[in-house]
Parts: structure tokens; sequence; C-alpha cells
């Protein structure tokens, strides 16, 4: 019977790892309130990294970034993503998300040195960084702001990339190479492979047949002011990582980010869209490597 892990040596391969050994790579669980949060936890040693995805996505997503890294890490699936368990207000935005992602770094990686978010995994962290604070030591923040959310209603047509999938397709689709062709056009840039892989882990078979993305559309708008709140809160080190070819974050909101804190360092990722992680993992993994460098 095929597991979820078995596209891994395909992610190797692509990304030229070639026949390095591949680390062992489980699911685990943790429940708060009778909310279940599922992750992957990245090989049996305590997790050095945290890995929160964006919205419409799981923690698939990061599995070249970590095979390129080759450290220990939990990478969460969010509530209403994944593997994990749909909430009945379907509300999934990142103050909402903290307590029980915050819970499941506790459980499972109580002393990693960084956690990465993308997107609406970003706003999570700002949001988990001045709730508890000492959880996280500091953080790096893929292609967001507290202002990303408003920007993406602002967008039309191909700046909206994947995310348009995930906030205005279909819910369901009559086969699976559909959403593989939907996702192709999306993301120009990325590998067919990469996309059948993504969109593999996305998704689920309904009993009549038909597919489904595996992930709850969020209800409610995402209010920034709490979150610039949030952040201006937090003492911990951030850094910004850009998409270059990204819509997602404004000049303007670097400017921000650097008027609340001004220690804040911001790098950019030439050709990048918005999934930092899918378009450029390799050079997004030596970014994190160097973060990673500085907490030894």
């Amino acid at each position: 019977m095929p597991t979820e892990f078995d596209l891994l040596p395909e992610n190797a391969e692509e990304i030229g790892l070639g026949s390095t050994p591949l680390p062992t790579v489980t699911r685990v669980d943790t429940e708060v309130d009778g909310h279940l949060t599922s992750a992957l936890k990245w090989t049996a040693e305590p997790p050095r990294l945290v890995l929160l995805h964006g919205g419409g996505q799981n923690a698939h997503t990061w599995d070249s970034v970590l095979l390129a890294l080759g450290v220990a890490a939990l990478a969460i699936d969010l509530p209403g993503h994944g593997h994990s368990a749909w909430r009945d207000d379907h509300d999934y935005r990142p103050l909402p998300n903290a307590p029980l992602v915050a819970a499941t770094i506790r459980e499972h990686a109580p002393h990693a040195e960084l956690v990465v978010g993308m997107s609406l995994g970003g706003l999570t962290t700002i949001a988990i960084a001045a709730r508890d604070p000492g959880l996280i030591e500091r953080a790096v923040l893929v292609d967001v702001s507290p202002e990303s959310p408003r920007r993406f209603s602002e967008l039309s047509g191909k700046d909206r990339g994947t995310v348009a999938l995930a906030s205005d397709g279909p819910d369901t689709f009559d086969d699976l190479e559909e959403l593989i062709e939907l996702t192709a056009m999306a993301a120009p840039n990325r590998s067919k492979s990469a996309i059948r892989r993504g969109v593999i882990h996305n998704t689920r078979q309904l009993p009549d047949g038909r597919w489904q993305w595996r992930y709850d559309r969020m209800r409610e708008q995402i209010d920034s002011e709490p979150l610039w709140d949030a952040f201006s809160a937090s003492t911990i080190p951030y850094k910004l990582v850009r998409g270059g070819a990204s819509a997602f974050v404004a000049d303007a909101d670097v400017d921000e980010y650097r008027r609340r804190r001004p220690d804040i360092d911001v790098v950019t990722v030439p050709g990048s869209g918005h999934s930092v992680q899918s378009d450029a993992p390799l050079e997004l993994a030596e970014i994190i490597r160097t973060v990673l460098d500085k907490t030894r």
C-alpha cells in the first residue's frame, strides 16, 4: 500500500541529492480541547526547526527544503489543512490557530531553535511569538506581512498564482489530472513532477470518485492591525524572505516591518513567486541554514 512518504525519493532526485540516504519521516499528532493537529517529524532527533505552511497547503510543501537541509525538523499541518482536523467554525485565522499550533510545538519540538512560517503560517508564527513568549527563539517569515491578505484580495489573474485555486476554485473536481493541469497553469515556473506531488499530497478522493482539496476554506477575513501589534510586542529576531516575483509583500509592508522592528533582516529570492519553498527550495534551504548556523 503506497504511503505519503513514497514520493520523497522523487523530491530528492529533483533537487540533485541522487542516492543520498533519505531521513526517516513519521507522522505525529497532538490533541488540544478535542482538536487534532497533525505534523511530520523528520528524523528521531529532537527538532531544531519548525515549519508552518501557507493557506491551502500542507506540511509536505516543505519536503524538498527539508531534504536539502538535512536537519531534524517538525513540519506542522495547520488546523483545517492536511491531516489536521477541520474546525466547526471554519475559523483558521492566525490568532485562533496560535494555541493549537503552539501546543504542537510544545509537545514535539519544545527546544526548536527556529520557526519558519510561510504566508498564513508566517502570520500564525507572529501570533504565537506574542502569545507564548519563550516558545519561539527566532523566526523566518516567508513572503508575508499582516497586509498580505488584503493585498491578495486586490490581485487578479496570474498574480494570484496557486493561492487562487485555494480560495476561488471549485470545491470538487472530476479527476486528479484536472487538478494537476489547473495547478500547472497557475505555477508555470514549477516542474510538472513537483506539481503532481503537491496535488497528490493536497487532495483526497471522495466516495463518489470525485476529488477534493485536503483543506477547509477559511470563512473569516484576517485583520492586519492585531498582527502588526503582535509583531511589535514580540522581541525575537525576525528575518523576512520575499519572493522576487510575488505581489504579496509590498515595499510599504517592508517599511512598516522596519518601522516597528528596525533590526528585521530582509532578503529577496529573485524570480520566486509567493511559495518560495516550491519555486526555489534550494535557495530557501540555504537561507534557513544560515539562520540556524547563528543559533549554534
